[in-house]
């Protein structure tokens, strides 16, 4: 009989299926399979623009930097919708408009700028975090994007659940096309 917490289990178990995936799969890093060209934000942002580059380049998410290059947060649609009130369905889209829409008061209760509405704490990946890493994240946490930094801790690129279950799916094929007999 073992004294084991189920949360010690659990890490067990995790970092055994995370082995497993090294192994099948090799190591593939973010670095590898990121995306680089994305928009970022400011904390200054207005909503109505980043709402527009999010609508443009059809993204769902949106890394918030500092002048240095630095991760300070993610803005999502969800965040929108939720400063929109989306408990009430009936007339969401006005009420988009509304959040959107500048007061032009110096000072307001209502959210002016992505930095009212980010998620602030951003769960980063370094550019060479094996991608098996993610998996837990993606999977478990219901992240959809990860944002990527570099030795110097600035903003490299960004990973989503495409971009893993491309590489993912990438490295399947690899090991499939070994296990074929010759022709």
């Amino acid at each position: 009989m073992l004294d084991v917490s189920r949360d010690d289990l659990e890490g067990i178990i995790l970092a055994t299926e995370t082995a497993a995936y090294g192994r099948r799969f090799g190591v593939i890093r973010c670095g590898q399979i990121m995306s680089t060209d994305v928009v970022t934000l400011e904390f200054g942002t207005a909503l109505a623009d980043a709402w527009g580059w999010m609508r443009h380049h059809q993204v769902h998410a949106l890394p918030v930097l500092n002048r240095a290059r630095r991760v300070i947060g993610i803005v999502t649609q969800t965040d929108f919708l939720r400063h929109s009130d989306l408990d009430m369905y009936k007339g969401l889209g006005k009420r988009l408009r509304a959040l959107l829409q500048r007061s032009g008061l110096t000072h307001s209760d209502k959210p002016e700028v992505v930095g009212q509405i980010m998620t602030a704490r951003v769960a980063t990946a370094h550019v060479r975090t094996p991608i098996v890493e993610l998996v837990p994240l993606m999977a478990n946490a219901g992240l959809h994007h990860i944002p990527v930094v570099d030795d110097e801790d600035r903003f490299a690129g960004i990973v989503t659940q495409s971009d893993l279950v491309a590489a993912l799916y990438q490295g399947r094929l690899a090991e499939l096309a070994e296990l074929a007999p010759a022709a």
